[in-house]
């Protein structure tokens, strides 16, 4: 099961939708030396994610709680939004190839191969609820980003 932390932030009915707050990988993203993560960080910003997860425990909004998706739904999900639209996109474009001959109809039903695929993908995982999170339990504390700086005074 893979899980994060997240923060209620409103609830419908036996769902709730919640809120990531984006961290990095490492804990050293408050030093000025490091692989980088820090700077694009500040560069770009650290964004919080919202998502809807079937709301078993009952929990209300303002509750930290630990949100969790199976790994093997995961990585069906990744497979179908790697691999739909590119087998759709050599699909069209070789159809558009043996009818039309002609390379700006293939380049275009490549883009419109593309584009099937993903909404081929976007309506099997939405309409699927296997797909949505869970929230598995309440959590004590949320991690934060970052390292305790009262050691570097010492």
């Amino acid at each position: 099961m893979i899980e994060e932390y997240a923060v209620v932030i409103q609830c419908k009915q036996d769902a709730a939708e919640l809120e990531i707050e984006r961290r990095t990988a490492c804990g050293i993203c408050g030093q000025k030396r490091g692989c980088g993560n820090a700077t694009w960080g500040k560069l770009l910003g650290h964004k919080t994610h919202t998502f809807v997860a079937h709301n078993a425990i009952k929990a209300k909004v303002g509750d930290a709680v630990v949100v969790g998706i199976d790994e093997h739904v995961a990585l069906r999900s990744v497979f179908f939004l790697y691999v739909v639209p590119l087998l759709s996109l050599v699909i069209f474009s070789v159809m558009a190839e043996v009818l039309f001959q002609n390379q700006l109809y293939v380049v275009l039903s490549a883009i419109l191969g593309l584009i099937v695929g993903f909404v081929l993908v976007k309506f099997h995982l939405v309409g699927d609820s296997q797909h949505h999170a869970t929230i598995l339990r309440f959590a004590e504390s949320m991690p934060t980003c970052g390292i305790n700086n009262d050691s570097e005074n010492a």
